[in-house]
């Protein structure tokens, strides 16, 4: 679990340790390092989580993924929700 506060402004990427399966609703994601099963509810959310990979920052991966500005602070919620889970972490570019 990251210890770090989620900075939007910053790059993003998958840990290593967690795998994604496509799903109908979103994904399935699981850490091999925790155990930990969880779902990402939508198939937007998965966009952005891909798009983090080649994003300079989470609000350009938002961007990039297609989601609505009026749902941009929702998007940032849930990311933060996932960094804070250790779903995702800060790229060392």
């Amino acid at each position: 679990m990251s210890t770090e506060a989620f900075a939007p402004d910053r790059p993003y990427r998958l840990s290593p340790s967690v795998a994604l399966r496509p799903e109908p609703f979103g994904a399935l994601v699981y850490d091999f390092t925790t155990r930990k099963l969880s779902f990402l509810k939508t198939r937007l959310l998965v966009d952005v989580v891909h798009a983090l990979e080649e994003a300079p920052d989470a609000h350009a991966a938002l961007r990039s993924a297609e989601v609505p500005d009026g749902q941009h602070g929702q998007y940032l919620d849930a990311l933060a929700g996932l960094a804070s889970a250790g779903t995702i972490e800060v790229r060392g570019d």
